[in-house]
């Protein structure tokens, strides 16, 4: 399992109108693979899948995966993902077999979460393909994303989550472009 990444000099604050241009972004770059839906894990990739679709014209679809049960900043990465079964068997039901998919989240820390939703939707309706994209992607991830906008070494607060009870507080920077698998390891966008 991937080791996160926490060098605990600040806490990184993703602010609306940056959340908005990241959207935007990940909208735009998955707009030529044609995704019949948007999936978001909930809850961090929710108000994400929502925007993302909305800008697509497709659904948002909300699979509810669990990999950090406290909240709180740096919770230990456990590899062990709780899936609501009832949920999202109802809420995959609704979505074509074959289908190309795109599934989205705030962050990716281990990959844990976004490879156990791969998993459950290949074993389930079988789509035509899975991209997948994110805000946010810890530097001691190795998932293999298609696409993220910042590499971050410690703890991100999302505009939807309550304010951080301590640690030093830093906007991430301006996001001109999206990050993916495709670009060299160490690059910068």
């Amino acid at each position: 399992m991937t080791t996160r990444i926490f060098e605990n000099r600040r806490v990184w604050q993703l602010t609306p109108d940056e959340f908005l241009a990241a959207a935007c972004l990940i909208a735009d770059q998955e707009a030529e693979h044609r995704p019949a839906a948007v999936l978001g894990i909930a809850r961090g990739g929710v108000r994400l899948a929502e925007t993302v679709a909305g800008q697509l014209g497709v659904p948002a679809v909300v699979v509810r995966a669990r990999h950090n049960e406290p909240e709180g900043i740096q919770q230990a990465a456990t590899g062990r993902i709780l899936l609501d079964d009832e949920h999202n068997h109802d809420a995959l039901g609704t979505l074509p077999a074959s289908a190309p998919l795109l599934v989205v989240d705030d962050i990716c820390g281990s990959g844990a979460t976004l490879s156990a939703v791969a998993d459950l939707l290949t074993t389930t309706i079988r789509p035509f393909v899975i991209r997948t994209a994110v805000l946010c992607r810890n530097e001691g991830c190795d998932y293999p994303l298609d696409s993220w906008g910042w590499d971050v070494a410690d703890w991100v607060h999302f505009p939807w989550e309550p304010e951080p009870e301590h640690g030093r507080i830093e906007a991430l920077p301006p996001l001109t472009t999206l990050r993916s698998r495709s670009m060299p390891p160490g690059t910068r966008a």
